[in-house]
């Protein structure tokens, strides 16, 4: 079952995407946040791929809609307000009139940039029960309010982070540096991927490394998160 799902937040709608199994009972959730190009092809693929897989998948659309560029909205925006909407998403999840989640423990995936709401979620919120990354900047983000690198040894949840060793935008230095500041966290290295490994919409897209990924990522959410309970009709 998959399709846009708006997803309450405040007094009105974020974009969403859903996806979960054709099948009746609870099943672990993810939330899927996006890069700062909102919810594309490639996020809902991943959340149909995670579904067929036995989780309930949630992608929301954390950044605002706007005629600007938006890298320029991503920059402009502050992570409060992406918090905020995470935070209702995950009330929403956890409301009565949702029947199949598993809402108290949540695992959360970033692509990209979206990965930084992640760590923060993870960081912040007891209801993160795991977080996972994939190609998220590990540096650049001083000025923001929740840098994270100031993050990554305070960080009270499983993390894995997923990160090609070719990446012209993250360094293996710094995914080498965030494992030592994580310690307890898996942050792995695909030799001679690049950025947009995970991305088969990208000319960057390295089939056996994106394979890999998510194969790692199915196996994390199993580790960490409640298993499913499927009901019996009829």
């Amino acid at each position: 079952m998959y399709g846009s799902a708006p997803v309450p937040v405040g007094t009105g709608y974020r974009p969403g995407y859903l996806a979960r199994p054709d099948k009746a009972g609870r099943f672990p959730v993810v939330v899927l946040i996006p890069d700062f190009g909102g919810l594309t092809a490639h996020g809902k693929h991943i959340a149909r791929r995670l579904a067929r897989r036995g989780f309930a998948v949630v992608a929301v659309n954390v950044y605002p809609e706007s005629v600007e560029d938006p890298l320029t909205v991503y920059h402009s925006l502050d992570d409060a307000e992406v918090v905020r909407v995470l935070d209702e998403t995950q009330e929403f999840l956890a409301s009565d009139d949702i029947e199949w989640t598993y809402a108290d423990t949540i695992g959360v995936l970033g692509l990209e940039v979206g990965g930084r709401f992640a760590l923060i979620q993870s960081a912040h919120r007891g209801w993160v029960g795991a977080a996972a990354v994939v190609s998220t900047p590990l540096t650049g983000d001083e000025q923001r309010r929740f840098p994270v690198a100031d993050m990554l040894e305070h960080l009270p949840r499983p993390v894995l982070g997923l990160y090609g060793a070719s990446d012209d935008l993250v360094t293996s230095d710094s995914v080498d540096e965030a494992q030592n500041r994580n310690a307890s966290g898996s942050w792995l290295l695909y030799e001679s991927a690049r950025h947009a490994f995970f991305n088969d919409s990208s000319a960057d897209y390295d089939e056996a490394a994106a394979e890999d990924a998510i194969a790692r990522l199915v196996d994390f959410f199993r580790t960490h998160l409640p298993g499913s309970q499927e009901a019996t009709l009829g």
